[in-house]
């Protein structure tokens, strides 16, 4: 997760064609620390993608249109961008991340 021009990267592990959507947990990826986000899409013609842009957005409290694709298309381990970040958001975004309730 950084944090420059008015955009967060948050870095995502995408896994695809799970039984039930949800957004939490850690993986050591190839980016550090990420996100792990289960989509139920098939991991065919970008599905997956698309449903954990938007999974992402939701889960952090945001519109999907402030969340975009900045690398990985076609791997589980992906980039993402979240325009305009609210102050709270990094918080946010590390408690899904590490489970932290505090």
């Amino acid at each position: 997760m950084t944090i420059a021009d008015d955009t967060l990267t948050v870095a995502v592990r995408v896994k695809p064609g799970a039984s039930r959507a949800r957004v939490g947990g850690r993986f050591d990826g190839p980016y550090g620390p990420a996100l792990v986000v289960a989509v139920h899409a098939p991991a065919v013609d970008g599905r997956a993608t698309e449903a954990a842009r938007r999974a992402l957005a939701d889960a952090l409290g945001v519109r999907p249109a402030t969340v975009s694709l900045r690398s990985g298309a076609a791997s589980r381990d992906k980039l993402f961008l979240v325009e305009r970040p609210h102050d709270g958001l990094p918080e946010v975004l590390r408690r899904l991340r590490d489970g932290s309730t505090a």
